[in-house]
């Protein structure tokens, strides 16, 4: 046995031990957990807090800005419920005007118009400080909701000591090809196997941007934190979600996951704008674990496990693949071991899921070990390597904010009709659909407006 093959063998062998201790703990804790939505107790619109919703979107597609905003309109919610569509200098404005016109009849309703692209968090925090409801939740332009997702979050968060709560997520377009019934696989166990057992203790690591619903108290305590995060000296415009749930952690509130609050995305149907997706949240990934590290002592320790599965799993699996190619390039001999364990690992979990979901498809998510092992893998190691790189890459790169980094602002508001309204700091939002056109600055303690 040469150097490459024991070196192959120790990190595939490891690897399996820590994905068996991960992988166990992890389906106990997320079959045992009490992940129910409601909570006893009166449930009277007199008593269901407010809902703020806030849609950031950037040359969205009407088609699915239209089915978003109408599942938004749809909600079967008893308190009061306002909407916030904030359109972060979009090219396509006049595509989806008509679909901004429909909607603007409702006076739940208000459009934010930025005149240039700012990028996603700035475009949620012109939205959060002009907004005054108890709670907000942030959903992606591309999400549908079912009628109960407002419902089943805001009684859910009715417990005080709860900062942010995600629902589960699936693929709206799913059987449109290969990949898209990989990637709703994929997103299912990331919630009902990695959230559900996180939320057991409290502690989901990451309430996903599609679907996620915050305190407004919290969020306030946070959002200067929010908008100036900085990695190595440059402000950071991507992971908002991993970046906020951490936050709430920080402050020492809990996070939640509700399974049965359903949120429809649209994910990537082509394998290219997959990998760049993958390899914007790899980066963010990598960026907030840092942070969640403070957090571990305080946590319970499966989630140092879990940190350490997610992180160090991938690096071993990557070692012994890299020495077990080479061992086969060089000597011609293949590394059955190898081979065998990570077939072995990969059957194991997708049997377990296709158990868990009582659906056969899972089994098919075996073809995702092939993607994993030499296209994620690779891009992991390079996203470790570019850490500074703050693109979308799936979208232009937000403007820079001028004066005062992003902290001044002024905004002029004029109504969908021919009357025009004036907005101060302190005025309550408009019960009218606004357009808000000139956006300058965001002032630590809310929108201002001007003529």
């Amino acid at each position: 046995m040469n150097l490459l093959d024991a070196t192959s063998i120790g990190a595939v062998s490891i690897y399996a031990l820590l994905s068996t201790a991960y992988k166990g703990m992890q389906t106990v804790y997320a079959s045992s957990a009490d992940l129910s939505s409601t909570s006893d107790g009166p449930t009277s619109s007199q008593l269901l807090p407010s809902v703020d919703v806030i849609i950031p979107c950037y040359n969205e597609d009407p088609d699915t800005l239209s089915a978003c905003l109408a599942s938004i309109a749809d909600q079967n919610y008893g308190g009061k419920l306002r909407v916030y569509v904030v359109d972060d200098g979009s090219a396509n404005r006049v595509a989806v005007g008509p679909v901004h016109n429909i909607h603007a009849r409702d006076p739940r309703f208000n459009f934010i118009l930025l005149p240039r692209n700012v990028g996603k968090r700035k475009a949620q925090i012109a939205a959060i400080r002009r907004s005054s409801g108890d709670l907000v939740l942030n959903v992606d332009s591309d999400t549908t909701l079912a009628s109960d997702v407002v419902t089943k979050l805001a009684l859910k968060m009715r417990d005080p000591q709860i900062g942010a709560a995600m629902g589960q997520l699936i693929a709206s377009n799913r059987n449109e090809n290969w990949l898209t019934r990989l990637i709703d696989m994929e997103y299912w166990l990331a919630c009902n196997e990695e959230r559900a057992a996180q939320a057991r203790f409290g502690a989901v690591m990451c309430c996903c941007g599609p679907c996620a619903m915050y305190r407004r108290s919290a969020l306030l305590m946070v959002l200067d934190q929010y908008e100036t995060q900085l990695f190595r000296g440059k402000l950071s415009d991507f992971g908002e979600d991993r970046h906020l749930t951490i936050l709430m952690l920080k402050a020492g509130l809990r996070t939640e996951y509700i399974p049965d609050a359903i949120a429809a995305t649209v994910v990537p149907d082509r394998l290219r704008p997959y990998l760049r997706q993958q390899l914007r949240w790899a980066r963010s990934t990598f960026r907030d674990t840092l942070l969640s590290l403070r957090l571990l002592p305080s946590l319970d320790r499966y989630l140092t496990l879990d940190v350490v599965g997610q992180n160090v799993g991938p690096l071993l699996l990557a070692v012994s693949v890299v020495t077990g190619i080479a061992h086969l390039a060089l000597t011609d001999e293949v590394p059955w071991w190898t081979g065998i364990m990570i077939a072995a690992m990969t059957l194991i979990r997708c049997s377990v899921a296709a158990f868990r979901a009582r659906e056969l498809r899972f089994l098919g998510f075996c073809l995702h070990t092939p993607i994993n092992l030499f296209l994620l893998l690779p891009l992991k190691a390079y996203a470790l390597c570019t850490l500074s790189n703050s693109d979308w890459l799936s979208r232009n790169s937000a403007a820079t904010v001028p004066s005062g980094g992003g902290k001044d602002v002024s905004i002029r508001t004029a109504s969908v009709g021919s009357r025009t309204a004036d907005a101060s700091e302190d005025a309550a939002p408009s019960h009218r659909p606004t357009l808000l056109r000139d956006f300058s600055t965001v002032t630590s303690s809310g929108i201002g407006a001007q003529e």
